[in-house]
Order: structure tokens, then sequence, then C-alpha cells
């Protein structure tokens, strides 16, 4: 009897052992998830992507997307690559993308979804986003000159213009109250980049002293067109080129020209009143 006890117990301890091993080897001990970017309007593509570790063979991970009132607007399930890594991208389209605010990205894993890890970004949609097209009067430093520049932007307001020949550049000061792209439309008769055989070459584009990239449109003959992301919080956006001509530098050369004609006419006629 006590022998049938002993491989009683005996038994137990294998299968609660055996139980114990096969639940730590589904333990994760890391599940991340994130998106590309933090804010979104409506349109725009979304890259979330994340790592599990370890990886559990067969078991996929679940993704999904929450409004702030919990509203499920996006699920994915998605295979796990053997290194760990996910991805999924998305387009911030539908019927189901028409709340502005906070959005959260919830990653489930592990059988029955015990693992979860989450992340947030904030969505506009379009009929919420500010878009502004307008024409701006860019002066230079010592607000002797001006021209003109236009411009659309989209999360934030444009204070000033203004053109900096020591540089080359003209300064653009926005006040950013969200995530957003400006976009100039450069005349070519006032500032440009250009190679030496004078075909286009490239803007350097600073943000608060950062070089950052930009995208060109179609160039026109008389214009460059170009945009620029920027953050919430950027503040000056420097357009750098080879050349700024602005336009009192153009009046201030006919002012001397005249001067010189004038001086040479008088002088002309004081030394024929002297003959």
């Amino acid at each position: 009897m006590e022998i049938k006890i002993f491989y009683a117990l005996i038994s137990l301890l294998i299968i609660s052992t055996g139980t114990v091993f096969a639940q730590d080897t589904l333990n994760v001990s890391l599940v991340n998830v994130q998106t590309d970017a933090n804010h979104y309007v409506e349109g725009d593509i979304v890259v979330i992507s994340g790592e599990v570790d370890p990886v559990i063979g067969g078991v996929d991970i679940i993704v999904q997307i929450f409004t702030e009132g919990n509203f499920m607007v996006q699920i994915a399930q998605l295979k796990v690559a053997q290194d760990g890594t996910f991805s999924h991208t998305i387009i911030t389209k539908g019927e189901l993308w028409q709340k502005q605010g906070d959005y959260l990205v919830r990653a489930s894993y592990e059988i029955g979804g015990g693992i979860i890890a989450e992340s947030e970004f904030n969505y506009t949609p379009k009929s919420e986003s500010i878009e502004t097209t307008d024409r701006f009067v860019v002066r230079d430093a010592g607000n002797q000159g001006t021209f003109d520049v236009e411009y659309t932007i989209k999360g934030g307001t444009i204070k000033d213009m203004i053109v900096d020949t020591d540089i080359f550049a003209i300064i653009v000061q926005i006040e950013s109250t969200d995530q957003g792209t400006i976009s100039l439309d450069l005349p070519r008769e006032f500032i440009g980049a250009e190679k030496q055989d004078g075909k286009d070459d490239i803007f350097i584009v600073l943000i608060d002293g950062i070089q950052v990239a930009y995208q060109e449109s179609v160039a026109h003959s008389d214009s460059r067109l170009i945009t620029i992301n920027f953050e919430e919080g950027d503040s000056d956006i420097e357009i750098i080129g080879t050349y700024v001509v602005p336009e009192f530098g153009t009046i201030a050369v006919m002012i001397l020209i005249a001067g010189i004609i004038t001086v040479i006419l008088v002088s002309r006629n004081k030394f024929q009143i002297k003959v």
C-alpha cells in the first residue's frame, strides 16, 4: 500500500514538473510595439512594428487599434519572424477613421493573449486639420525691400519670413501647434540653388539648426516648390541656396546708376558753363 502511495506521489510530481516546464517554455519575457510617428492625419500610412522574445512556434501576434473610447478600428493577425520581429502597415482612411484624438495600439502574444504591449499615437481627420494657403511678403533683415512667396502650411502658422544674405537663405519663422508640413513656392528670380552649369542643385534645409530632408515637386521655369515636414514645437526653418537676391538689391542698383548718371550730367553742365 505504501509503495502504491509512493509511486502515485512520484507520478504527480512528474506530471506537475512537466506542466510547470511546459508553461515556462511558453512564458515570454519581452514584447514591444511602436509606430513610426507620433501623429498622423487622414490618408497617412502607419507602420507598426515590434519584437517578441522568445519566439513561440506556431503562435501569431494579434495587433489591435482602439480609439479613446475603446472602440476598435483595426485588427490584424501577424506572423512573427524567426528573429522575433513583426511589422504591419495600415492606411488611416475609411469610415472607422473619423474621430480625432489619441489612438491605442495593442499587441497580444502567447496562447490566450496573455502578454500585452501597448503604444499610442495621435490622429487628426482631414475635417479637423486646418490647412492655410496664402502669399507671404518676404523682407530682408534690414527691412529695405520685399518679394512674395506663396505657401501652404498645415499644423502651424507662419510668423515671419526674412532674407539672410550672408548665407543665401530665407528664414521662415513658424509657430507649430502640431506635427505638420509647409510647402513653399520659391521664385527663382530671388532665391535658388544652382550648380556651376546652371542646373538645379539641392537646397540645404535646417530646422532649429538641424539639417532635414525635403520633398520637391516638378520644378517650374520660374519657381521651385518644396515641402518640408516639421514637428510640434519647431520654430525656425532655414532654406539655404546658392544665391538670394531680394528686390531691394535691384532697386538699390537702379538708384545707384541713376545717381551716377545725374552726377555726370551735372558735372558736364558745370564744365560747359565754365567754358
